[in-house]
């Protein structure tokens, strides 16, 4: 029985998944939003929070810590230097996961985990907002300028024909 044991296995040895979340971490760390499966997501949540919580602190225990599981040194910065500052006021919960669509292949559940807050689907909303009201305005210049040139060509036809 696997009575109050925590975490998936996900149908790999103990090294084999420590390595896998490890790189999806670092990835989601990196990218800033990863399309995986369900399960994986779920399980890499935990380890992408609690290296956030690390990069919050910020002293050396810390970093050393967080480098266990972060091989790549450019990806360990952005966390001490980026990511983290950015979650000072924040307790927890620096993750969503999206679900989406099965995959083709194999029927899998997937979904996207990414970082909270840090602009990815907050700031394509606002963007996609701006850009239909940009699309709009112009278009109405577009027509007051059309209506002025028409208008100019009436009235200087009229003036010749008075003439």
């Amino acid at each position: 029985m696997r009575h109050l044991v925590s975490g998936r296995k996900l149908n790999r040895t103990a090294s084999h998944r420590r390595a896998m979340l490890s790189n999806l971490a670092v990835s989601i760390l990196d990218k800033e939003r990863v399309t995986t499966t369900l399960a994986k997501a779920k399980e890499v949540r935990s380890v992408v929070e609690r290296l956030i919580t690390y990069g919050k602190k910020g002293d050396l225990n810390s970093i050393r810590i967080a480098a266990r599981r972060i091989n790549d040194k450019t990806v360990l910065k952005k966390l001490f230097d980026d990511i983290a500052p950015g979650y000072k006021e924040r307790e927890g919960g620096y993750t969503r996961i999206i679900k989406i669509d099965n995959r083709k292949g194999d029927n899998a559940q997937m979904s996207i985990i990414e970082l909270v807050g840090r602009g990815t689907s907050d700031a394509v909303r606002k963007r996609k907002k701006k850009e239909k009201a940009k699309k709009t305005q112009p278009q109405a210049n577009e027509k007051n300028e059309a209506t002025e040139e028409v208008g100019k060509e009436i009235s200087e036809a009229s003036s010749d024909s008075e003439k």
